[in-house]
This record gives structure tokens, sequence and C-alpha cells, in this order.
């Protein structure tokens, strides 16, 4: 008589969660020219904005090369906003699953950050091939807290878009207000210009936003001669810690709900 083999509570939930991230690279690699602009489309934007930044400042920005300074803002805002948008129609995306009793919206939601954290690391090292051989010195001062300060925006993303997720599944209006809450976040957070361009009595109009100060802070982890004037690692962390509380507060009060409407 065969012997029924039974699996640990965890070692079901990552069962599930592998299986849906393998359906996510199916699904994004049946696409491929969505993939594919997925990694062109930052690269055009890094070539333009380059050649704009790079003619008002002669190839350095506040201590480092413009080329590096509109790399570390395209990629983090890029992805910031790629993870948001993603995890935010996870939950309704992946909704015939949850008839199964072992899959659950938080599987979904962690495999598809998963899945857009894999692809921007992706990205990293096509253009770290890139500037290699284009001969661009790849100088990274403090490479352990540049991946600290990425991890620290995936999780603010993911905690947001889970929240909009699960508010989506009661008002699906919020899908459509989405756009208009986070397309100014691409232009408010530092990609084009440092705070350090902006006189200081208008800070206060921006240093609110912890994708800047994360922007601001992985460009000074590159290069420490640019300077951390007016950002702040505690406050990028007080507002990671409080976002995946507040996240995991809302799903645990109203997941079983959000998925029966």
């Amino acid at each position: 008589m065969a012997s029924v083999k039974k699996r640990s509570t965890l070692k079901v939930w990552g069962d599930v969660i592998f299986a849906i991230f393998l359906r996510e690279i199916k699904s994004n690699f049946s696409d491929k020219f969505g993939l594919s602009w997925a990694l062109v489309s930052p690269m055009l934007m890094v070539v333009v904005m380059v050649a704009i930044r790079g003619a008002l400042d002669s190839g350095e920005t506040h201590g480092m090369p413009t080329i590096y300074f509109i790399v570390y803002g395209v990629v983090l805002i890029q992805f910031f906003l790629g993870v948001l948008e993603k995890v935010s129609r996870s939950i309704q995306k992946n909704k015939p699953l949850y008839a199964f009793r072992q899959v659950q919206p938080i599987s979904s939601i962690i495999a598809i950050a998963g899945f857009e954290l894999l692809v921007k690391i992706f990205l990293v090292i096509v253009l770290m091939t890139i500037a290699f051989f284009a001969h661009f010195d790849l100088y990274m001062n403090d490479p352990i807290e540049v991946i600290f300060i990425v991890l620290r925006v995936w999780l603010i993303a993911m905690s947001v878009g889970m929240i909009l997720s699960l508010a989506g599944c009661y008002v699906p209006e919020v899908n459509k207000l989405q756009v208009f809450i986070t397309r100014p976040v691409f232009f408010i957070s530092g990609i084009f210009f440092s705070l350090q361009d902006i006189p200081r009595e208008y800070w206060h109009y921006l240093d609110w936003n912890p994708i800047l100060h994360a922007v601001e802070l992985i460009r000074y982890s590159g290069y420490p001669n640019y300077g951390d004037i007016g950002v702040s690692f505690f406050y990028l962390d007080m507002v990671t810690l409080i976002s995946v509380f507040f996240a995991l507060a809302c799903y645990h009060i109203a997941w079983k709900q959000a998925i029966s409407r």
C-alpha cells in the first residue's frame, strides 16, 4: 500500500509561490515584445536623459558621472512603479486559483513581486555589460548598501501594491485612479534632478517622498562625493517598516472578504 507523504504548511506555501512564479515567467515570455520593452524602455530613457543632462553638466553631476546619476534614478523609479503596478493587479489576476485551498493571495503577491525583482536584476546586468564594453567606469563605493536600498524600495512598492490590490476588490475604480496617483511619483522622485538643484526653502514640498530619499541615497552609496544632503536613511527605514506593517494588517483583516467579492 502506497504511503501518503505529508508536507508542512511552509513547504506547501513555498511550492505554491514557486508554481505561480513559473506561471508568471511563462505568461511574460509568451509576450516577447512586452518583456523586451521592459528592458529596452529604461535604456532609451537613460540615453535621452543623459544626452539632455550631460549637455547641462558637461558629463558630471554633483560629483558623480551624469550617466550613473541618471541610471540610478531611472532604474529605481521604474522598478518601484513596475512592482507597484503588477502587485496592485495580482489578486484579481489570479482569482481563479483561489478555488484551491492551498492558494492564498499573499502567494501571488510574493511571486509577482519576486518576478519583477528578477527582471530588474537582469536589466542591471545588461546595463553593466554595456557599460563594460563601452569602457565606462563601473565604480560603486558601497554595493551592499545599494542592494539594501533596492530591497527597501521593493518592500514599499509591494506593500502599497498589496493595499491597492485589496482596495480594488472592493472598489474597482481604484485601478483607474491608480495611474493618476502614481504617475506624479515618476516626476517628483529625482530622476532628472537632485535636491541639490533646488533651493533649500522648497525642499519640504519634495522630501516627504520616500522614493526621492531612496534615489538620492543610492546615488550617495555609489558615489560618496555626491553627498546625502536633505535625505535620511532613518526616514526611509521608518517608511518601509510602517508600509509593511500596515499592508500586512490590511491583508490579515480583508483578504478573505476580498477574494469572495
